[in-house]
């Protein structure tokens, strides 16, 4: 009798410490998993704090960046002249005609460029190779893209995209007609005063027109 009383109580005993064994396990992989959160949590804030950070500096940086951009907009655009500030609708050395401003780039050389690194010079300048969009606008192009030793053709801002001619905007050039040859990839557009417009491999090297809007003044 006294031997199953004891047989149980020991057997519930093993149980009872078998399940404080397993709730102790518990306790300590869920105090880990705690400090593990913890540490994670902590390592959040600083990265937060380091994106903030980061953040703050870039924003810093750009109002900077703005301020110089300002400026340099206002010094192309508006001179000062006796302490005077006068604005012009096109910046120092660029043409204006109607709403647009234009500079041509005649380099000679090693200066000049492929297509691709015409339109790099474009963008530098706020602009982009020349989108001609009416016969009057062509005309005047041609009067700029004078011949000059060394120079074969001015790149416009037209290219062949699968098969078909397209002006860096994205728009598609209307009149055919202003072209003699086939858009081919890797084809480009250049125009000279005398010769016309033609297609030639984008690769070569050429002087360059940008043009810009005009600032209503």
């Amino acid at each position: 009798m006294f031997y199953c009383y004891f047989s149980t109580m020991n057997s519930k005993h093993s149980f009872l410490f078998a399940d404080i064994s397993v709730i102790s396990d518990k306790n300590t992989k869920q105090k880990a998993e705690i400090k593990n959160l913890m540490s994670q949590n902590e390592k959040l804030k600083t990265n937060e704090k380091f994106l903030t950070e980061q953040v703050q500096m870039l924003e810093k940086n750009l109002n900077e960046f703005n301020v110089v951009l300002l400026q340099r907009v206002v010094d192309n655009y508006c001179p000062k002249e006796n302490n005077d500030r006068k604005c012009k609708p096109c910046q120092k050395d660029w043409n204006q005609k109607e709403s647009s401003c234009y500079v041509y780039n005649n380099a000679k050389g090693a200066e000049q460029r492929t297509w691709a690194r015409a339109q790099d010079d474009c963008k530098e300048k706020l602009s982009s190779l020349t989108v001609i969009s009416d016969e009057n606008e062509k005309t005047h192009v041609f009067t700029i893209s004078a011949p000059e030793g060394g120079i074969s053709g001015f790149w416009i801002g037209l290219r062949a995209v699968n098969r078909t001619w397209k002006w860096i905007d994205g728009t598609d050039l209307i009149n055919q007609t202003w072209v003699d040859q086939p858009a081919a990839d890797g084809q480009c557009v250049t125009s000279l005063r005398g010769s016309g417009w033609r297609s030639v491999s984008c690769e070569t090297n050429n002087a360059w027109i940008c043009e810009k809007k005009a600032l209503s003044v």
